[in-house]
């Protein structure tokens, strides 16, 4: 993906650099020609946040979410979210041990370092609301009794467009906790071709090897919170959250979570361009994917035209004041 020159002067090589790098490289054996794709979803997991992937079927979502743990040595687990889901199939339960005559918790499958929730919005809310706590607190609470996830903590969800039969759609506060909402897209001429001839991608992924240990990518995680931001892009963002809350076109504007969330992400954007402060660029590169799945227009309260609402964002606020 090309980057300005601005962009590419203010860069400097980090110690995580090369790592970085590898982990692109890796996903990008067998995720063809979706490098910004695969940069935000490193994104999202170096920010420390949870990634919402909504697509056609057969796009390669899962296979996304699966290398991504594979290259990144993470321990994986995949939920297939349907209608007769509950909330202890997602999250575990306790049983009763006859041995000890005491109740002994079983978790559930979101106790990995990456969890899939594949079709998210095939279940119902009762169960969706499985993952809220998870995915804020990253931690589970089953009859008064508190348990901790393994760090890191990755919720990939996947959904399938609303106007899709079978689908209950995601609440606000449901998709507020999802750092990121990204799509895939049909892949270009020269991807498809190679998807042609070579046939499935599955088996490039069998061929994976981790290229970063648990410690390494925690520490990159830690390295997202020291990236430098200046007073005057501060108030660049501050700027872009004013707008949505103040303009008439959006139905309500974003809350601190939002912002804070864009900030997260600008952090994490610039480490994986190897450079230790953050840049207006950093936060427009980002942005849509931020805040889309964030924002409602007022002229359709129940639609979602959060992609021409970030355009209008990016396009209505200047860098500079």
């Amino acid at each position: 993906m090309e980057i300005s020159p601005a962009a590419k002067l203010s860069q400097i090589n980090t110690p995580q650099a090369e790592t970085i790098d590898a982990i692109i490289g890796g996903v990008s054996k067998v995720l063809l020609g979706k490098d910004k794709q695969i940069r935000l979803a490193l994104t999202c997991l170096f920010a420390g946040g949870h990634l919402l992937i909504e697509d056609l079927p057969g796009m390669g979502k899962t296979l996304l979410s699966h290398t991504l743990a594979q290259v990144l040595g993470l321990e994986f687990n995949r939920m297939q979210f349907t209608s007769d889901l509950l909330p202890s199939d997602v999250i575990g339960v306790s049983i009763f041990d006859k041995n000890t005559s005491e109740f002994r918790f079983m978790p559930g499958p979101v106790f990995a370092q990456v969890l899939l929730a594949d079709e998210i919005n095939r279940a119902t809310p009762k169960s969706q609301s499985a993952l809220l706590e998870v995915m804020e607190e990253q931690t589970v609470t089953v009859d008064g009794e508190t348990h901790h996830l393994p760090k890191p903590f990755f919720v990939i969800a996947t959904q399938n467009p609303a106007t899709q039969t079978g689908t209950y759609p995601l609440p606000e506060s449901q998709m507020d906790r999802f750092l990121m909402r990204i799509e895939l897209g049909y892949p270009d001429q020269e991807a498809e071709r190679m998807l042609l001839i070579e046939g499935d991608r599955r088996k490039k992924l069998e061929k994976l090897q981790a290229v970063i240990s648990t410690e390494k990518l925690i520490a990159i995680q830690t390295e997202v919170e020291q990236v430098k931001v200046a007073d005057t892009l501060l108030d660049y963002v501050q700027r872009l959250v004013e707008y949505t809350r103040k303009e008439n076109v959006f139905a309500f504007g974003l809350s601190p979570r939002g912002s804070l969330s864009l900030l997260r992400a600008a952090k994490a954007w610039a480490l994986i361009y190897q450079r230790n402060h953050v840049i207006p660029e950093d936060v427009q590169q980002v942005l849509p994917s931020v805040v889309e799945h964030r924002l409602r227009s007022s002229a359709d309260f129940t639609g979602h035209g959060g992609i021409s609402l970030a355009q209008k964002l990016l396009s209505g606020v200047d860098v500079l004041a």
